[in-house]
Parts: structure tokens; C-alpha cells; sequence
């Protein structure tokens, strides 16, 4: 796999400096301008906060890059009509010299064919609700089994069906393990009711399990951090305006990759804005925890 890399994250392969992998679906989908600029500069200035580099992946004009400087960033920022990036994409982004951002399942596979060990982003896509009818399973969730990186996230999507998204991880040989909590974390909110049955205190476990994980040669592996309590919303609420929001897809026949944005954008009009700034904080958390654990492993 032929990859372009930063000016930043070519130096810090150089010096051995610790990398944290992060998405730009973000940027081209998930946030509206400017808050989606917000996030990703929040972000990579979170990592670099704990001492590690960040490696913001994307596809550019066909090519596949490995950080993103000012400019790049601000483009896919600024960028209409942008593609959404899939691992099931790539080669199609790559021979149509396309320009787009790349989801999870697309990142994680960036970051193992780059050496990267440590991912941060802000939810995963999963199961979604109505899957009976639809069959809607997002790839990211094979893609983490695949590749030999750890993702933080702040668990799955709340617009998700989280339980069978939980039982469909645990097919697939993916432990996900909760960071100072026994249950999954809800995205916006700190918690589901569904329990974890692994967690662990700090960055220094995380790390402990993660080279465990790597010297038995096995997958991905999910931490799952709850977001920072001042911004975190209560889950009833968050599960009302969800209806409401789902409701409004259905209506208007909304289906496949445009679901998740449409869903998101809805929720931040019904909670005036308080999804969008639980979004910001809980990506800004996610990120700096990578950046401890990428720090506390020694790997890229």
C-alpha cells in the first residue's frame, strides 16, 4: 500500500515518537463547518498535549495520507460533496483520484498498513436498529477484528442498536473494554445499562493489554471511555429526541451512509446544540486518552 505521510508525522516516524491514528469522516461528514475544524484541531491538539503526534488519515485527490497539514485539513473542512470513505472504498477512491474522508473501518486500516497501534474517534458504527429488516451492519466492525489496532471510542453511535452491536463484537473475537467503567458508554451519555466485562483504571493497563494482545498476533481491541461528565447528556433524553430524529428518516426515505449524518445533525437542532458540544468533548477526551496510551506502550 503506497502512503503519503505529513511533514509532522514523517518526523516523528524518523524519532520514533509515539502516533495516534484519527479519522476525517469527521471533517467531511460528520460535523458541519466550522465545528468539524474544531474537532479535528481540539484533537490533534490534545495529542500532541500528551506528548504523542497525531496522524489524521484521508484520501486526497487519490492518494492516501497519513497526517494532514493546515491546508488538506481545511480543504476537506470547507469540501462539499466529499466522499465518505469506507475500508470497502479505498481502491475506488484510489482509481477515481477521489477526494473524501475516511470512516473508522477505513482508518484502521490505514493505521496498521502505516504501523500505527493506537486509533482515537468518537463513536463506532454498528448494528443499526431495524437491522431484521434491512441488514444495516457497518463495516467498521469486521475491520477492527481484522486489524492489529486499538480503537477509543466513546462506545458505539447511540443511533445504533447497541446491544446486538455489542453481541456481534463479541462474535467476532473483539474485546471491548470499558476505562474506569463497567458498562458501555452511550456516545452522548455515560451510560446504557449495558454491562462490560473487562475494564481497566488507566492508560498504563490499557497499554499492558494491548501488547498482550499483539504478542498472542491477534485483532483489534475497543476502549470504550464515557464522556467527561460536564458535557455528558442524560440517556432518556437522548433516546426521546433519537425517535424523533429516526422517525424523521423514515419519513423523508433516508437510508445506507446518509442515515448516521442525517441523524446527527438532527439531534444537535432537538437538543439545541447540546449533542454537538457533547460531541466536541467527548472526541477531545478520546483523543487525549490515545495519546496516553500510545505514550504508554512506546509503539507508534
Amino acid at each position: 500500500m503506497k502512503l503519503q505521510f505529513s511533514a509532522e508525522v514523517a518526523t516523528a516516524r524518523r524519532t520514533l515518537k509515539p502516533l495516534v491514528a484519527l479519522e476525517s469522516s469527521v471533517l467531511a461528514q460528520g460535523l458541519p463547518y466550522p465545528e468539524n475544524l474544531e474537532a479535528a484541531t481540539r484533537c490533534e491538539a490534545a495529542v500532541r498535549a500528551e506528548g504523542a503526534v497525531p496522524a489524521t488519515m484521508a484520501v486526497i485527490d487519490g492518494e492516501l495520507w497519513v497526517g494532514l497539514d493546515a491546508h488538506r485539513t481545511e480543504r476537506l473542512a470547507k469540501g462539499r460533496g466529499l466522499m465518505k470513505v469506507g475500508s470497502r472504498d479505498l481502491a475506488i477512491a484510489v482509481a477515481r483520484r477521489a477526494t473524501g474522508g475516511t470512516t473508522v473501518s477505513a482508518t484502521v486500516e490505514l493505521a496498521a498498513a502505516a504501523g500505527i497501534h493506537v486509533f482515537s474517534t468518537g463513536g463506532l458504527g454498528g448494528v443499526h436498529r431495524g437491522m431484521e429488516e434491512t441488514l444495516d451492519i457497518s463495516q467498521d466492525l469486521p475491520a477492527i477484528a481484522r486489524f492489529p489496532v486499538a480503537v477509543v471510542c466513546a462506545g458505539a453511535k447511540s443511533v445504533l442498536d447497541l446491544p446486538r452491536t455489542l453481541e456481534l463484537l463479541e462474535t467476532l473475537g473483539v474485546p471491548v473494554i470499558g476505562v474506569g467503567t463497567d458498562e458501555l458508554p452511550g456516545f452522548y451519555s455515560r451510560e446504557t445499562g449495558l454491562p462490560l466485562e473487562h475494564q481497566v483504571a488507566d492508560a498504563g493497563e490499557a497499554g499492558e493489554v494491548l501488547r498482550a494482545r499483539a504478542e498472542l498476533g491477534q485483532g483489534g481491541v475497543i476502549f470504550a471511555v464515557p464522556p467527561p461528565k460536564a458535557a455528558a447528556m442524560k440517556r432518556v433524553d437522548v433516546e426521546k429526541h433519537l425517535e424523533a430524529a429516526l422517525k424523521a428518516a423514515k419519513e423523508k426515505r433516508i437510508s445506507g451512509k446518509s442515515v448516521t449524518p442525517f441523524l446527527l445533525s438532527e439531534l444537535a437542532k432537538r437538543t439545541k446544540g447540546k449533542s454537538l458540544a457533547a460531541n466536541l468533548a467527548l472526541l477531545e477526551n478520546n483523543a487525549r486518552f490515545a495519546a496516553r496510551l500510545a505514550t504508554a506502550t512506546g509503539w507508534r
